[in-house]
């Protein structure tokens, strides 16, 4: 199936959004791999999907948008000629490390002084950031250790009843062979090719 075929189901958007809204997580298929998220602003979540995860909090996650205005408040103090780098690369699978200008939650950024960020080009996760009205946690739907998850039903296998009371938004992967890569906005070092 072509990702940009995907018929969005606002209903199941909606209560995605609503989910998110109210402290749960939400599996859904990204550009590569299946991913999790939750409100990057909820602590509470933030450490539930740790946890589900077995995710050493140090490491950080990554925030998601459907487009760049979603990521204004933790991009202040980027500079123009560094905004414009984002922009040539966005949407698409390119995750930035930004400064962390004290707008990020500390499990968002773990033990970095940077956040990583990116603006999807994946319509189903546009749609759901459109849908709750911001950014989302976005980390790869799997157990530390393991491998990403390539399907709801990989989802539902791996975390069973952990998630019983969370949303699995169905859609199809968007087509890249491999996850995002990662780059260091202040130096231009790839981290992640």
């Amino acid at each position: 199936m072509n990702v940009s075929d995907v018929s969005l189901d606002q209903r199941a958007l909606d209560g995605a959004a609503a989910c998110l809204r109210n402290g749960g997580i939400v599996a859904y298929p990204t550009e590569a791999v299946w991913g999790l998220g939750c409100d990057p602003d909820d602590g509470e979540a933030l450490a539930r999907l740790i946890k589900l995860k077995s995710r050493d909090a140090a490491k950080g996650l990554i925030l998601i948008a459907g487009d760049i205005a979603q990521l204004e408040p933790w991009l202040a103090g980027v500079t123009v000629e560094q905004r414009e780098q984002l922009l040539a690369s966005w949407p698409g699978p390119y995750t930035w490390l930004v400064p962390d200008n004290g707008r990020a939650h500390p499990l968002l950024r773990g033990e970095h002084v940077s956040l990583a960020v990116r603006v999807t080009d994946h319509p189903l996760v546009q749609a759901l950031c459109a849908a709750f009205g911001g950014p989302l946690v976005s980390t790869s739907a799997n157990r530390a250790g393991e491998a990403p998850a390539m399907t709801a039903d990989e989802v539902r296998d791996a975390f069973g009843d952990a998630l019983v009371n969370d949303v699995i938004l169905e859609g199809p992967l968007g087509g890249n062979p491999r996850p995002s890569t990662i780059r260091d906005l202040a130096t231009g070092k790839v981290l992640r090719a």
